[in-house]
Formats: structure tokens, C-alpha cells, sequence
């Protein structure tokens, strides 16, 4: 199964909000998806951005690849420098 962590867009009409999800590649955008790993709201900015770090970083030592845009938004948050820290430890 291949895991990737995606955006699932929500909200209504002209007023998007987003979940970052670790889901199955294989399932529709806003379809199934395994666990919820935060929120991205562009409209209010990058000061709504939740993420759950432990899960975050839980799913990318497990094998997730992150899509672009969630890769960006974890490298704001500084996820990406502590996996790929956790990474050249375990070398």
C-alpha cells in the first residue's frame, strides 16, 4: 500500500480549508484516508496551520511521501529538518 500524506479539501464554495491526511494513493482526493495528521486553512494564513508533529513524523519514518505542497508546509513548520535529522541518526 502506498501511503502518501495529501491534502482533503473541505470547507464551501470560494472559502477552501484543507486536512493534511496520511491516505491510501490509491483513493480519490477527498476520498478514504487512514489518519488525520492536521489542518491548513489558506485563507486566514500561515498562522492556521495545526499538525500534529508525532504523527507527522510517525507516518514519514514509516515510508509516507508527503506531496508538494504538504512537503512545504511541513518544512514551515520545521517537520522535514527533525525527519531528515531522525533519518541520518538511524545511518
Amino acid at each position: 500500500m502506498a501511503v502518501k500524506l495529501r491534502l482533503k479539501r473541505m470547507g464551501a464554495k470560494q472559502k477552501p480549508f484543507y486536512r493534511i491526511v496520511a491516505a491510501d494513493s490509491r483513493f480519490p482526493r477527498d476520498g478514504r484516508f487512514i489518519e488525520l495528521v492536521g489542518t491548513y486553512d489558506p485563507i486566514k494564513g500561515k498562522e492556521k496551520v495545526t499538525i500534529d508533529e508525532e504523527k507527522a513524523l510517525k507516518w514519514l519514518n514509516n515510508g509516507a511521501e508527503p506531496t508538494d505542497t504538504v512537503r512545504n508546509i511541513l518544512s514551515n513548520a520545521g517537520i522535514m529538518v527533525k525527519y531528515a535529522e531522525s533519518k541520518s541518526k538511524k545511518k
